[in-house]
């Protein structure tokens, strides 16, 4: 037998147990991922998997049945069903969705007297408001999500609910241990960093740098603003440009349309999703590269800033529909737009990530101050400057300057008012996109400028599209599965 110094033991153990540990992150990081969006739920066996769910003010719950090797997660987005839905989806609320879960749980061979749960989310994301506080929808989701399960005699085994920023649930299939962790930063909310605040010249400089946005789109854009959609009039120009055409017919077969035929023509899609949806696509894909794909700036994953805009913009157009307020290919493009003004900055932010996670996430900080102070710019105005050079139609420059502070706009206020709706809905209940933290202290005087009510608001959020709550914007996803 060999005689090892206990000093040398040690170091060959430590070593092997830090080796381990990084096989173990290796194998984790390469495991399929597979998102869990708001109003779905996912039942797994034991597999090589990572379920995950993004959560704002929504609550997520993984159950496990070790023994039976059966858990699942579920992404719940209302406490209850408002009686008003148009299309009915059970599990988009706790007091419905919860026991159809439980139920896919034991169809899949789960016993109920091993289940254990774990419970996220339903967090104020702030800035708050007294309104916030008396809606309180991620505190009464919460409440009935621990009410069914005491009910069931189901054992939480770990509860991190309320709290001011937004988290990522995860589950992993092959050991069925979950976690939770802040959205969108791997270092410690408390590392220190410092922001070089750039000059006057440079933000002008930055803007100058701003490739001009492509003439197709140009030209659809003044087509909504004016309400006059000819597509003869461009469909040449798009067959010439390979790129957004090839975008465009992509998107038309992502879940932004969830058509049942493929499209592979621009005539096809002609036909499949209409002359306004078209020219909505064609803008949409023309903005699509000016967004950066980075996820340590204004982003919190890669192509955040693109998703939110895209998302912003869906929701935007719906509101239009719902309030009759101003046109909705309008509102579509009002809300494409609003933050362009980010691709401005974003340079400037990358190096200051930390701290502006920091200050934004945990802090809750109007993102708006944040860059007033650490920049002397906001986005917003970087986005008017953008405006103007692109000759873009006053109104639309005028929400972009003031889709925070809808209150100051002065050509368009209905049509800005429901950008900041649809902005603040995209940062609530579709999180983990972006930094983005809007002020909700007027939120009752800004509903009711398009004629609605703050009692109508659990309303508002049933009606953001399938396709953003499921996530699957620009691929698709699946609701509600056993896998």
């Amino acid at each position: 037998m060999c005689n090892v110094p206990l000093e040398t033991a040690t170091h060959i153990l430590e070593k092997a147990g830090s080796c381990q540990k990084m096989n173990e992150m290796k194998t984790i990081d390469t495991m399929p991922r597979l998102q869990v969006a708001s109003g779905s739920y996912v039942v797994n066996g034991k597999t090589p998997k990572i379920l995950e769910a993004y959560l704002g003010t929504c609550v997520g719950v993984t159950l496990c049945d070790r023994n039976a090797n059966v858990g699942g997660l579920i992404h719940l987005l209302l406490p209850e069903p408002t009686g008003m839905q148009k299309g009915w989806q059970p599990a988009l609320y706790a007091t419905t969705g919860l026991p159809l879960f439980l139920q896919a749980l034991h169809d899949a061979g789960a016993s109920k007297d091993n289940l254990k749960a774990l419970v996220a989310g339903g967090a104020l994301i702030g800035p708050l408001s007294e309104k916030d506080l008396d809606l309180n929808i991620g505190g009464r989701t919460t409440e009935i999500v621990e009410e069914i399960l005491h009910r069931e005699g189901i054992p939480i085994s770990k509860s991190e609910t309320g709290g001011y920023f937004g988290c990522r649930l995860s589950l992993n299939t092959e050991t069925w241990e979950s976690n939770i962790e802040p959205v969108g930063i791997s270092t410690t909310p408390s590392e220190k960093a410092t922001c070089k605040k750039p000059s006057f010249e440079q933000i002008e400089d930055a803007v100058e740098r701003v490739r001009p946005i492509p003439q197709v789109a140009l030209k659809i854009i003044r087509m909504i603003h004016d309400d006059n959609y000819s597509m003869k009039d461009i469909a040449e120009d798009i067959r010439q440009d390979q790129i957004i055409c090839a975008k465009v017919l992509r998107l038309c077969n992502s879940a932004f349309f969830a058509t049942k035929v493929k499209i592979d023509t621009l005539n096809r899609a002609l036909v499949m999703i209409g002359e306004k949806n078209l020219m909505q696509l064609v803008v949409s894909a023309s903005l699509e590269d000016f967004f950066p794909e980075t996820k340590q700036g204004y982003s919190l994953c890669k192509g955040g800033l693109y998703r939110h805009a895209l998302g912003t913009a869906i929701i935007s157009e719906k509101l239009a529909e719902l309030t009759g307020k101003t046109s909705s290919g309008l509102a579509y493009t009002a809300g494409l737009l609003h933050d362009i003004g980010k691709v401005v900055l974003d340079q400037y932010l990358a190096p200051a990530y930390p701290l502006f996670y920091r200050r934004t996430q945990i802090d809750g900080v109007n993102l708006i101050e944040v860059e007033s102070d650490e920049f002397g710019f906001t986005h917003t105005e970087a986005g008017g400057r953008l405006a103007e050079r692109w000759s873009l139609p006053d109104n639309l420059g005028d929400t972009i300057r003031n889709h925070h502070h809808p209150e100051q706009a002065c050509i368009s206020p209905e049509l800005t008012h429901l950008v900041y709706i649809a902005d603040l809905l995209m940062s609530r209940f579709a999180v983990g996109h972006e930094l983005e933290r809007l002020n909700t202290n007027q939120l009752t005087s800004r509903l009711q400028k398009v004629g609605l009510h703050p009692e109508q608001f659990p309303l508002i959020v049933e009606s953001i599209p399938d396709q953003i709550l499921t996530g699957s914007l620009l691929n698709g996803s699946k609701n509600m599965s056993t896998q």
